[in-house]
């Protein structure tokens, strides 16, 4: 197991983010193999930090994910790294349970990482240090290796906080990061504009980086990183990859983003061969069995989707003549009949018989739990009814004029879904759903797309 450090803060929006893809880029333009992760749900910030490594950036989440399987995949995907950089999700001791049991302060315990804590000084002085030992003093097990000072007003400010730091506390300031704008990622109603969709990602990136690595003391960060304890674990047992008997379709452009890697290599190795495709300047669908649309913000690009008359015919006749599909939010938005935001309406596939609207606050927002229902189409067997699936969901957009006989794939057991009790609308081949799943050994969804999608396959060439 390589050198690792878990990146955390007093609080959301300290700027953790924007530093930890800063020291990614800054280590791998050193030479260094830098395995990204990031805790919990997400795609905007793993899209940034991957990019910012050179390498995709793998979710860790106790949430849908059992401990043993956040160990065995931080060792598998950093088995060929240098140093592995885990970023923490809002503060480092913020989370859902009482206890703390899926806090930051949780994996750091769990992957033996130790902490880089990122505060944001604005407006502080002595009061630096009662809130670094009160941190320390609140889970033993936890060793604050070291802080980033963010947002400091200058040169006089960073004195005066090292000072104090020095004289109060035994941590050491890994980096004193000034107040710029230059620093800053253009963010929208779910967070930071995705990567996908900036042109100048890389421009920013390099920005971030060339600041970052004149304020941050790397060679410290890397002894801080070479610290952590040794991670014994139990491989989990090597999956054998299946023939890729299926072609499916995956949307991916600057409408459609949101994918895990991990999912995406579940489904090669299910036995797909991914054909990416792009819902805003191909013009037809290829030979394919399947269709995958992911998340995204069509929203963003709904002019375009809507100028693309021949890929929404060509998508929706697919659909209705039977093409097996899964698309997750904004995938399912791309589907149904119109989009509607700030007054503006666009056509988009009219696969689903109802239209969307956004909104100005989250209609769904968070962790997510549901059982499947009959109406699967690519249900669990035997029947599990009452096992419930993880998963999670962040949508300010609502379905309106809903057929009424829709027919649904899934119970809402927590979150809400489509209607607040229900969720994956089923028509024909086709499961859309506004919760987004994650391929875990709870929720083997790929491999079960993927033999749905062969076996219907089969059906055809028999026929």
């Amino acid at each position: 197991m390589p050198p690792r450090i878990l990146i955390s803060a007093a609080h959301k929006s300290s700027g953790k983010t924007t530093i930890s893809i800063g020291l990614c880029a800054a280590l791998h333009e050193r030479g260094l193999r830098v395995q990204p992760f990031k805790k919990g749900p997400d795609y905007i910030d793993p899209m940034w930090l991957g990019r910012a490594a050179g390498r995709p950036c793998h979710n860790l989440d106790f949430y849908t994910m059992q401990r043993d399987e956040i160990t065995s995949l931080l060792v598998q995907q950093s088995a060929t790294a240098d140093i592995t950089i885990i970023e923490g999700n809002k503060g480092l001791y913020d989370g859902l349970d009482l206890d703390g049991s899926n806090s930051n302060a949780a994996l750091a315990n769990l992957v033996q990482a130790p902490v880089v804590l990122v505060l944001d000084a604005r407006g502080m002085t002595r009061g630096i240090a009662p809130l670094i030992l009160g941190y320390q003093a609140f889970d033993k097990n936890i060793r604050i290796a070291g802080v980033i000072l963010n947002q400091l007003g200058g040169s006089r400010h960073e004195k005066k906080l090292r000072s104090v730091i020095e004289h109060y506390t035994d941590v050491q300031v890994v980096g004193a990061v000034y107040h710029n704008d230059a620093l800053s990622i253009e963010e929208r109603h779910l967070g930071l504009m995705p990567s996908n969709e900036d042109d100048s990602a890389d421009k920013k990136i390099a920005a971030i980086r060339d600041v970052l690595k004149q304020q941050l003391d790397l060679d410290k960060i890397i002894n801080i990183a070479n610290s952590a304890a040794k991670l014994s674990i139990t491989p989990e047992p090597t999956c054998i990859a299946h023939t890729r008997d299926v072609r499916i379709a995956v949307a991916r452009n600057d409408a459609f983003g949101f994918y895990y890697p991990g999912d995406l290599t579940a489904l090669e190795n299910a036995g797909a061969e991914l054909i990416f495709i792009d819902t805003i300047r191909d013009q037809t669908l290829p030979a394919i069995d399947g269709l995958f649309i992911g998340g995204g913000f069509p929203e963003a690009r709904m002019e375009q989707l809507e100028k693309n008359t021949a890929m929404r015919q060509a998508i929706k006749s697919a659909i209705d003549n039977g093409l097996p599909a899964y698309a997750e939010c904004g995938g399912l938005m791309y589907l149904s009949r119109n989009l509607n935001w700030h007054g503006e309406t666009r056509q988009m596939a009219g696969v689903i018989a109802a239209d969307t609207v956004m909104h100005e606050r989250p209609q769904g927002r968070g962790y997510i739990r549901m059982q499947e229902t009959d109406a699967h189409p690519w249900k669990q067997k035997p029947s599990t009814a009452q096992t419930e699936i993880a998963g999670h969901e962040f949508h300010y957009s609502g379905l309106v004029n809903l057929d009424p006989a829709t027919r649904f794939a899934y119970r809402i057991v927590r979150g809400t879904g489509v209607d607040g009790q229900n969720d994956g609308i089923v028509h024909n081949n086709l499961l859309a759903c506004y919760s987004h799943q994650r391929d875990t050994r709870n929720n083997h969804w790929a491999q079960r797309f993927v033999a749905f999608v062969r076996q219907h396959k089969q059906q055809k060439t028999k026929e």
